[in-house]
């Protein structure tokens, strides 16, 4: 069992390495587009139809003044009424606004209880409006509450839940009321941000961009590549063309070691100075065993039960130290931790040994 989890991790890292060094991405998937983005959108609304798992109205009273202020606007009075009913939630509404979207178009919501109500399943969410940051309306939600869920219990208390009964989605649930704005096609430049921000990276896709386009990419920093599009061309049909463009993105040495589960991630940079590394373990066993003292005959004496220790030491053997010469790559790396036949947990001790010596040549990221 341990040599096979050493071996695959160990051949995780090795797929790391194993492939060519000079890939290339395309450009829309390093970076992002300004102003191309999705909006968040948030709502306040009530779920009803629910089978007595609604909010307790003396436990919630937002959901008690919520529900007659929508009868009033209905033109029911309810105000002096003992409103008592456990088949209305207050709920959260929230949902996406995609870039470019129209007037119209259907977006998936998300709702979930704001009270104490016990489950949303088979509720149905009232017309809510869903406010951008600026306050303004830009949808408005409302149907079925799927939750995807499964809850049960008994008379007795005991109870049975599988996934979580008091969020949900509602599929195509909202419809857009307004546009952003954004106009794309009217720009005169735009920008290019990376998402893992790099010298190397931003300078290469901004010679791609000009080995395609003379002189319409500039790098302003490792963030951001601006790009104004050739003269007669149109901005949408220049960055159709830009996205599509490869470069090969540059990545710092870096090992990152989540300790919770043992995870380990090393970059193809990462090298090793001139170092060696032993390891091994040392095992104390302490067995008691029970026996039964009996005394001498006519000594006046009494049985007596004492406690026999044993004790060993096993200290693993045919371990050698692994010596790394000065540059040596991560597959080097990889192959003299693995002769040492060390376990996940083993090897993130002996990454940060060696980083502590100054020995690594990268940065360590610990989760």
């Amino acid at each position: 069992m341990r040599r096979s989890i050493i071996g695959g991790l160990v051949l995780a890292i090795a797929l790391v390495t194993a492939g060519p060094s000079l890939a290339k991405s395309r450009i829309k998937d390093v970076v992002e587009f300004e102003g191309v983005r999705e909006n968040q959108l948030t709502g306040y609304g009530l779920v009803v139809g629910l089978n007595g798992t609604g909010d307790n109205l003396r436990n919630a009273p937002m959901t008690k003044q919520s529900l007659e202020a929508m009868f009033e606007r209905l033109g029911v009075n309810v105000r002096d009424s003992n409103l008592n009913t456990k088949n209305v939630a207050v709920v959260m509404v929230t949902a996406r606004l995609p870039p470019f979207a129209a007037t119209g178009s259907p977006v998936d919501v998300t709702v979930s209880a704001a009270g104490d109500a016990k489950s949303l399943q088979g509720g149905t969410l009232l017309v809510t409006a869903l406010i951008g940051a600026d306050g303004q309306v830009y949808a408005v939600a409302q149907g079925t509450v799927q939750t995807g869920s499964v809850s049960a219990s008994g008379g007795s208390g005991s109870s049975i839940s599988k996934g979580v009964p008091t969020s949900g989605r509602i599929a195509g649930g909202a419809t857009i009321e307004r546009e952003t704005g954004f106009q794309l096609a009217s720009m005169d430049q735009l920008r290019m941000t990376l998402r893992n921000p790099d010298f190397t990276t931003a300078q290469r896709i901004a010679t791609a961009v000009n080995a395609r386009f003379p002189g319409t990419a500039v790098a302003d920093n490792p963030t951001i590549v601006t790009l104004r599009p050739p003269p007669g061309q149109s901005m949408v049909g220049f960055m159709t063309a830009v996205e599509s463009l490869e470069v090969q993105p540059d990545t710092p040495a870096k090992v990152v070691i989540d300790e919770v589960s043992g995870v380990i991630v090393m970059g193809d940079a990462v090298r090793i100075s001139t170092v060696a590394i032993a390891q091994g373990n040392l095992t104390i066993s302490i067995q008691e065993t029970p026996q039964v003292s009996q005394p001498a005959p006519f000594s006046k004496g009494q049985t007596e039960v004492v406690t026999q220790s044993a004790i060993s030491v096993d200290e693993e053997r045919g371990r050698q130290m692994i010596a790394l010469r000065t540059g040596a790559s991560l597959s080097s790396l990889v192959a003299g931790l693995n002769a040492l036949g060390v376990t996940p947990r083993d090897m993130i001790s002996i990454l940060q040994a060696i980083r502590a010596a100054g020995a690594l040549q990268a940065d360590i990221e610990v989760m």
